[in-house]
């Protein structure tokens, strides 16, 4: 716990057999209350793995994608009472070792939500992200900073930290299934007004650490210019969204 807030982590895994172990060995579990784990109908061992190291498991019977697994872990979390969430990939892509700050930004009142950022400093390039996904990330985070109104180093981390209040008041059932569910739940964050923080992040890019191909980069690249386009005409007045409309308005 944390100034008197239950602390949860969920790993939204998929394959990640190889990986879990590592990165569940270096979860501080001083500060740390409970660790679940959602399994998206992996094709190895992940959930025996999970198991075998004493995690509270969660299996899909069939493949939901990464946005149906977040929201899986989401439910289950406040379920079992978190006050304050943190999301963390499985793949050891991202540090464990950041769960304590990001956290503690929410359990005493700065911020409510935290994302872990691979761009601010050195660490994105460093470690081994391909050159036309840092490209893209900086155009992207450019184009949404503009069209959302806020300033972020970037949008496209997958390690976030959330307070019960953000994932019980957004809609989050209204967004998509696919990648693009965190970008849509970021702009959702900062229509309702929510304070986002961000902390900086080394990471690693290897084989066995999970990364979109080409292909599926290009179609997330294109549904943020939707969500952020489709955030700016909501605004205006000009467009209605559902992803902005039930719960979203006014949650502060």
């Amino acid at each position: 716990m944390l100034n008197g807030k239950k602390i949860v982590i969920v790993l939204p895994a998929y394959n990640a057999a190889k990986t879990l172990e590592m990165t569940y060995n270096e979860i501080p579990f001083e500060f740390v209350d409970d660790v679940i784990l959602v399994d998206d109908a992996s094709r190895d061992d992940t959930a025996e793995v999970a198991r075998r190291l004493g995690i509270r498991t969660v299996i899909h019977p069939q493949n939901r994608g990464y946005g149906g697994n977040q929201k899986t872990c989401y439910q289950t979390a406040l379920s079992h009472g978190a006050d304050i969430v943190v999301m963390l990939h499985p793949d050891y892509q991202y540090t464990p070792r950041l769960v304590t700050a990001m956290a503690s930004m929410i359990a005493y009142g700065e911020f409510d939500a935290v994302l872990a950022s691979r761009i601010l400093g050195i660490g994105a390039l460093k470690g081994g992200m391909p050159l036309y996904k840092y490209v893209a990330n900086r155009f992207l985070t450019l184009v949404e900073n503009l069209l959302l109104g806020h300033k972020l180093s970037e949008y496209h981390t997958g390690y976030r930290a959330f307070s019960r209040e953000i994932l019980e008041k957004l809609p989050l059932e209204l967004n998509s299934e696919d990648f693009i569910f965190d970008n849509q739940m970021l702009a959702q964050i900062v229509w309702a007004g929510f304070r986002i923080g961000e902390v900086s992040c080394p990471t690693k890019y290897f084989e066995d650490a999970s990364s979109i191909n080409f292909r599926r980069s290009v179609v997330y690249g294109l549904g943020v210019l939707k969500t952020a386009l489709q955030f700016r005409l909501c605004k205006m007045g000009l467009l209605r969204a559902h992803i902005f409309e039930q719960g979203v308005e006014g949650a502060r």
